[in-house]
């Protein structure tokens, strides 16, 4: 038996705390979930003390406390999952990532730029996302908790091979592509990722 794992779940620019609920509800009720929301991103209300993205990772960490938590993070929340695993490496114990950059070139990779419609979707969103270029690609080898990587083949702004180079960098990680998934996979097909996610955050630790 493995302790009851703390779940923090990370959306990604859309900003909803809402995004992960249809997953993470069907996850097993005896673990503790915190849905996070990304002030002033989306359509979530600014927050004067949110201005870039060293204070979302600050708004994961308040909510660690001290036991080891698993991170599960779509799109640009696995970024700051990635941050926050590197920051922190005995705390964070196992990792799901689904379509996210997690610190890659992702242009290099094939993907479209997403900006353009973000702001037009989203104009009362903060500007700052816009600056935000942080290679972790060096970094990555030296995340060594396991990883579950959840990516589909009809995802256009991270397409299956950003998963793949990830899969190559992380040293404990696995890629599980979904036929005809999009980059809000997580979401729409939550009955068919939440077994995944189960057995990954389930399984002994090593």
């Amino acid at each position: 038996m493995i302790a009851t794992p703390k779940l923090i779940f990370l959306p990604g620019a859309g900003a909803d705390p809402n995004f992960w609920r249809p997953a993470g509800e069907r996850l097993p009720t005896s673990w503790g979930k915190v849905y996070l929301g990304w002030p002033g991103l989306g359509h979530q209300p600014a927050d004067p003390g949110v201005n870039g993205l060293e204070d979302l990772v600050g708004l994961v960490e308040a909510q660690m406390g001290d036991g080891p938590v698993d991170l599960l993070a779509q799109s640009m929340g696995g970024l700051i999952a990635m941050l926050v695993a590197l920051r922190h490496p005995g705390r964070v114990r196992r990792l799901v990532l689904s379509v996210t950059s997690a610190g890659l070139d992702m242009k290099s990779l094939g993907a479209a730029d997403w900006q353009a419609t973000y702001h037009h979707n989203h104009p009362n969103a903060a500007r700052w996302l816009s600056d935000v270029h942080v290679d972790l690609s060096a970094r990555l080898p030296g995340v060594i908790c396991p990883v579950l990587l959840l990516w589909g083949d009809a995802d256009p702004i991270s397409p299956v091979a950003v998963g793949e180079r990830l899969r190559d960098l992380l040293p404990n990680a696995r890629l599980h592509v979904l036929k005809g998934g999009d980059h809000d996979l997580v979401h729409e097909r939550a009955g068919e990722v939440a077994p995944l996610i189960e057995a990954h955050l389930g399984r002994a630790d090593d």
